[in-house]
């Protein structure tokens, strides 16, 4: 791997290390103001709306600007959100504009990696850029787990500066003012990430001129038969998986008796689990054989189901792990494929805003889905039995429609194929 991959890696680290810590600081900060169950849920769909909102733009402007300056401004963003939320505005409203600088980050992060390595790299390099991503969300929710429980904010809340009253006085609060640290630090790392060398694409000066640019972007990635496929994995992989975080805190809580700071561990343990299955298939996937992963998605949404079954944290650690693993061998093969189809169709940064477009509005969708269940009475297990059939309904009638594509567009998808193939030996 090249040298600058690493440093795409430390940023990545950090900046993904304060967003899933800043979650639980978020969620901390709405139950100890007394706000309802359904703010707490909202904290997912509300993070996942610029993404929807501005992914017509966000892929051209990663294509127009330097990719490690793009991240160095999405960071000052989420900075801006953790400020916003640190004196005084609504955590919701706050946890969105985090959720805007996300958005901006994601096709600079992604993107990157297509001009920096060759074709044949491009799995290891998903695998090892899931397996820090699933790392810094196990130590990022675990980290805002201990910065708001009484332990670590007995100490941070001691703190005085002489002469300024910041009206940091809450647990939550000391955690996000730590957050901005983490941030600061990501930005550093922004600052050191070496420009690539490809050919930017500028933005043309009616931005609008974006939107059917971006349908047009979106359209062909979905008719294309490798790409409608692993489109539609990884769609329905990470809708399920970022309301899952918030579900097994629920779960916790119902199932186990959790505090916020207890049950952080667990949603940690489901990325132990990621990320031992992202590095596995890392080293074991090839792009041409992605596909063949599917399965794992219809077992996944099994698993799911069977949680609520599980009143013991000893036997729920190795069962959430396991669900962990499943989730990160089948991600990272078909995040490779999606984004080889993408790159080779319309460029990196258009081809990762279409696929967060996608993601994030599942994510949006299931998130106002359970949103609206929590506040019309839906239990935690309730939720959960839900998503599992989601899960694995849908993955079968994406096996379903490979198949068919494998069948009925044989020569289309042996091409295809054969392109993947032949990238990947270069």
């Amino acid at each position: 791997m090249k040298r600058g991959f690493f440093t795409i890696m430390s940023a990545q680290f950090f900046s993904s290390l304060a967003d899933n810590a800043l979650f639980v600081g978020a969620v901390q900060l709405l139950r100890t103001s007394g706000a309802p169950e359904w703010q707490q849920a909202a904290l997912v769909p509300m993070f996942a709306l610029f993404y929807v909102i501005l992914a017509p733009f966000v892929g051209a402007f990663a294509d127009a600007q330097p990719k490690g300056k793009v991240m160095l401004y999405s960071n000052g963003i989420k900075v801006l959100g953790c400020l916003m939320m640190l004196f005084g505005s609504h955590p919701l409203i706050s946890y969105a504009v985090v959720g805007l600088g996300a958005a901006a980050y994601s096709p600079a992060k992604y993107g990157i990696l297509t001009e920096l390595l060759p074709a044949s790299q491009l799995v290891k390099a998903n695998g090892w850029i899931e397996g820090l991503t699933i790392a810094s969300i196990i130590l990022g929710v675990l980290l805002g787990g201990q910065l708001v429980g009484a332990a670590v904010s007995r100490h941070l809340l001691a703190i005085d500066i002489p002469f300024i009253d910041t009206g940091i006085d809450t647990a939550p609060a000391a955690a996000i003012a730590v957050l901005i640290l983490v941030y600061a630090i990501a930005a550093w790392f922004n600052t050191r990430i070496p420009h690539t060398g490809v050919e930017m694409r500028p933005m043309p000066k009616n931005t609008l001129a974006l939107l059917p640019d971006f349908w047009r972007c979106n359209s062909r990635l979905w008719r294309d038969k490798l790409g409608q496929i692993s489109l539609a994995t990884t769609t329905l992989f990470w809708g399920v998986s970022g309301n899952l975080k918030y579900i097994v805190l629920a779960w916790s809580a119902a199932a186990l008796g959790y505090s916020t700071t207890q049950a952080s561990s667990l949603v940690g343990v489901v990325a132990i689990g990621t990320a031992v299955g992202a590095v596995v298939a890392s080293m074991r996937m090839k792009l041409d054989t992605a596909t063949k992963v599917i399965p794992l998605g219809i077992a996944m949404g099994v698993l799911v189901i069977l949680l609520n079954l599980i009143h013991n944290v000893w036997i729920a650690a190795p069962f959430l792990i396991l669900l962990g693993a499943l989730g990160g061998f089948l991600v990272v093969p078909m995040n490779a494929l999606l984004q080889h189809r993408g790159h080779n169709l319309m460029g990196a940064g258009r081809s990762i805003a279409v696929q967060n477009f996608n993601e994030q509005a599942c994510i949006l969708g299931l998130g106002a889905f359970y949103t609206l269940s929590t506040g019309m009475g839906l239990s935690a297990f309730g939720a959960i039995t839900v998503f599992g059939l989601v899960v694995a309904g849908f993955m079968w009638v994406i096996r379903r429609w490979h198949q068919r594509n494998c069948v009925v567009y044989r020569e289309e998808v042996d091409h295809l194929l054969f392109i993947a193939r032949s990238d990947n030996l270069h």
